[in-house]
């Protein structure tokens, strides 16, 4: 990984889990190493980094995320250690981007440092069976604009195609041409796809660089 991790994508695309995934296990490989967790989306989407606090600290991971997270203020705010993003080179960030274009204009903050720096991926989180996605050439229109927004380029692709806890090793396997023809039309790697712990073993002899992920409990 490198320093900073962005990944960003359209709504219930499940880039917060991956998120919260990502920075548990780096914590878990790289004990003693420095590691955050921010959340950018500034337009209150249904499920927040914020709602895994006590598993992030546990980790030991800091939570840079706005002080009206999971509250019933609706108002878009920045979080006050923004910038620690950006200063702290011995800090490494995975960041929980936004659910569009409006989500990603908070990047556009911290889009300079970031590459000049140049030590960032930036992830486009992709799920065929969300209803604003359901097709390559609608996932491309989606990531053109947060790019647009956030002022930076994406890097790679992480296919996190699912149906929730009703997802079959099927339904994973038929995303597959879906997230081929997004490489294709952009020339970016699919930099791995993502299945919940139990389909691991049934899939991971059928597709490369197979990432498995714990689902985060929504709250209720």
């Amino acid at each position: 990984m490198k320093r900073v991790t962005l990944l960003a994508g359209h709504y219930g695309s499940g880039k917060t889990n991956i998120a919260v995934n990502m920075a548990i296990n780096a914590a878990t490989e790289n004990a003693g190493k420095r590691l955050a967790i921010a959340d950018l989306d500034i337009v209150n989407p249904y499920f927040r980094t914020e709602d895994s606090r006590e598993e992030l600290e546990a980790a030991g991971i800091r939570l840079i995320c706005s002080g009206y997270a999971n509250t019933n203020v609706d108002l878009p705010s920045m979080p006050d250690d923004l910038y620690a993003i950006t200063d702290d080179h011995d800090l490494q960030v995975i960041i929980d981007v936004g659910g569009d274009d409006r989500g990603a204009l908070a990047l556009g903050r911290l889009s300079g440092a970031l590459k000049e720096e140049n030590d960032y991926d930036m992830y486009m989180v992709i799920n065929c069976y969300r209803p604003l996605s359901r097709d390559p050439e609608s996932t491309v229109e989606i990531m053109r604009e947060i790019e647009w927004a956030g002022r930076m380029p994406f890097t790679g692709l992480i296919n996190n195609s699912n149906l929730g806890r009703d997802t079959t090793a099927e339904d994973v396997l038929n995303s597959i041409p879906y997230a081929e023809k997004i490489s294709e039309l952009t020339g970016l790697p699919v930099f791995a796809t993502s299945v919940e712990n139990s389909l691991f073993e049934e899939l991971k002899e059928k597709i490369p660089n197979l990432m498995p992920l714990k689902l985060q409990k929504r709250p209720v």
